[in-house]
């Protein structure tokens, strides 16, 4: 579905579809064109992975499967710009949202000793590379209107005890510096990552984590992303932790819950686990108060990690994510869950 005819659907539905404007009295950042930046539509890249290996299997009459991965590539899904530059990355993203009327999703994620030195290790040498990659990073968005969800698993790794407490005071004050860089741009709304329902417990140790990375001056916090709780349980979860956080409004990454997690004892569930499926499409008409927004922030088919087959994290993987499409597809109503 192109992106005008997708445009005109939302009219047609009021709003309905996917990626459509939110009610009125949503928050008022100035977005492209004059517009509150939560009243722009989710951008759909027309040169995603999954855009190209549609074209690719259908080449080779695999049209079934290529319909079926139409499921992700005709969906916005976030882009997580590269970590020795993100400009590029950015400014793409950006510029091709804004000129068809559209907002991108932007993933910043590169803090310094990342992921705990599980699949996705890494992140900026030191504080000063960091400061340079984020202020970078903002500089390319620019005027354009764009979601950022920053910085996934940061602060609930410190919470949980995995990032060592040596690099805490560090990592809050990068936190809250970016949050304070992002905001500079008047068209981006900020959500702080949280983790999800089935990590942190105590609550109130994450609330206090999080207002010290700088939430507050946030537009909210995201949860789920690159994993998959239910959406019933993220909202749950993510209700109990507003309450300790004055109200905020939360994202939900739904790309791959639609089944849920993974159960019994198997090792590393939330790597390349088997038998998930694409969940809610993304959109800002969630109709669920508190929720800014349903988004798919991992991109369904990159992988998580070189477990179960997959290749190293991030790289795209069409067998999973046909596999995706295909449950989600299964699923009673034919749509995708969650």
């Amino acid at each position: 579905m192109s992106a005008r005819i997708r445009t005109l659907v939302c009219v047609v539905l009021l709003g309905v579809a996917l990626g459509c404007p939110p009610p009125a009295g949503a928050r008022d950042a100035a977005g492209g064109q004059g517009k509150p930046a939560a009243t722009v539509p989710l951008w759909v890249d027309p040169d995603s992975a999954a855009a190209r290996q549609v074209q690719e299997w259908r080449r080779q009459g695999r049209g079934a499967d290529a319909e079926l991965l139409e499921q992700i590539a005709e969906r916005p899904v976030a882009t997580w710009p590269r970590w020795d530059d993100p400009r590029p990355d950015v400014e793409r993203a950006v510029a091709s949202a804004a000129a068809s009327g559209h907002r991108a999703v932007l993933v910043a994620y590169n803090i310094p000793h990342r992921d705990c030195g599980q699949h996705s290790a890494g992140g900026a040498a030191d504080a000063a590379a960091y400061r340079a990659w984020i202020g970078a990073f903002a500089d390319a968005i620019g005027d354009g209107p764009a979601l950022v969800v920053l910085e996934p698993d940061a602060v609930a790794h410190m919470v949980a005890g995995c990032t060592p407490p040596a690099y805490h005071p560090e990592r809050l004050e990068l936190l809250s510096g970016a949050v304070t860089r992002l905001k500079q741009h008047p068209g981006v709304e900020v959500y702080l990552d949280a983790g999800h329902s089935n990590w942190i417990s105590h609550l109130s140790d994450l609330a206090r984590s999080l207002r010290s990375a700088g939430v507050d001056r946030a537009d909210g916090f995201a949860l789920n992303v690159s994993n998959f709780q239910t959406t019933e349980s993220e909202i749950g979860y993510g209700r109990r932790l507003s309450e300790l956080l004055d109200g905020a409004r939360f994202v939900i990454d739904t790309s791959r819950n639609g089944n849920g997690p993974l159960r019994g004892g198997a090792d590393e569930k939330w790597c390349n686990p088997p038998g998930r499926a694409l969940g809610r499409p993304p959109t800002t008409r969630t109709g669920v108060e508190g929720v800014a927004a349903y988004l798919w922030i991992k991109r369904p088919g990159d992988s998580d990690g070189t477990c179960r087959g997959g290749p190293p994290a991030g790289r795209w993987w069409p067998r999973y994510a046909l596999a995706l499409a295909r449950a989600a597809a299964a699923n009673d109503d034919g749509t995708p869950g969650g």
